[in-house]
């Protein structure tokens, strides 16, 4: 199978719904186990997945769940590899 075949339009986006729907689950199960005084998922676990395309889950994640808020780390690093990632795709494109 050629690289071509791997990287189509249609997988690129299923990736990244599935990215983005785990990013989201991770920040909702670190906030359970926060509020049970459990173990936690390390945050640069949550980071890496951001960076791995889970930018918006991981935004939405933050704020639906209100987790993470009061962390710069968390409130500039997530939008702004997000936005990074995005100007990387458009430069790509043009």
């Amino acid at each position: 199978m050629k690289l071509e075949e791997i990287f189509t339009i249609q997988n690129i986006i299923i990736y990244l719904i599935c990215i983005n729907i785990f990013t989201f689950f991770m920040m909702w199960l670190d906030k359970k186990k926060a509020k049970k005084g459990k173990w936690r998922i390390p945050e640069n676990t949550l980071l890496l997945l951001v960076l791995l395309g889970g930018g918006i889950g991981g935004i939405a994640g933050m704020y639906t769940f209100r987790h993470k808020t009061q962390k710069a780390k968390f409130v500039i690093g997530f939008p702004a590899i997000l936005i990074c990632e995005i100007l990387l795709i458009v430069m790509q494109l043009f």
